[in-house]
């Protein structure tokens, strides 16, 4: 999308990323100009930031940008209960739910009420590989939360699977650092609503359908 390279100072070379982009969507626009396209699904808060600033609008007209849980939620897509789990939630530094509250979408979707998980992992980007003294400080502090956390969510007794759910994939991959020291993995909201809608081989059978005629595969 180009947001790694503005963030880097590269806006000459962001600037081609973003019209390359955009002449691709246009070109999406004009392929597929007999279907009504209202919005476009994003699954990332970075990704949203940056094609914020892509005119959308005048490229599908009418159309918005949504993040995919929240479009989830609307299409009323849902967990009757995770059973056997219960859940915390970090909201993104980048937050990508932008038009309903993060946490009653993902309360929402899991079917239960999710705990928020305070302070950000300490990924932050690229923070934690170019200062990891720093990144190693903020990580301090978000695991004393992510104790805490699951301490409220056991004082009734509990002692089952306790996990931690995101929406971004640079803190998905900062809470993954957690887990040898808390006992708590970290996954993304809709990868773990499809493990348990759609069965723990969910990607691959998506992949084999998808190259069997499952998608509609378009020319640009």
């Amino acid at each position: 999308c180009g947001y790694p390279q503005n963030s880097a100072g590269m806006d000459d070379r962001a600037g081609q990323m973003i019209t390359d982009n955009r002449v691709l969507f246009h070109r999406v626009a004009n392929t597929l100009n007999y279907l009504d396209i209202k919005t476009v699904v994003v699954s990332c808060g970075t990704c949203m930031d940056q094609l914020l600033h892509y005119q959308f609008d005048k490229i599908f007209p009418g159309c918005r940008l949504l993040d995919i849980h929240e479009y989830l939620m609307e299409k009323g897509v849902r967990l009757e209960g995770a059973g056997g789990a219960r859940f915390m939630y970090h909201d993104p530094c980048h937050a990508p739910m932008k038009t309903h509250p993060p946490l009653k979408v993902v309360s929402e979707l899991m079917g239960e009420p999710v705990s928020l998980s305070d302070r950000c992992c300490g990924e932050a980007g690229t923070l934690a590989v170019a200062r990891p003294d720093v990144s190693t400080q903020v990580r301090f502090r978000k695991e004393e939360e992510l104790r805490k956390g699951a301490e409220l969510l056991r004082t009734d007794g509990y002692s089952g699977e306790i996990k931690m759910l995101t929406s971004c994939p640079a803190c998905l991959q900062g809470l993954s650092r957690y887990n040898d020291d808390t006992g708590i993995a970290a996954d993304y909201v809709v990868v773990e609503m499809a493990r348990r809608l759609l069965g723990e081989n969910w990607m691959s059978d998506y992949v084999n359908k998808a190259n069997h005629g499952g998608i509609e595969r378009v020319l640009l």
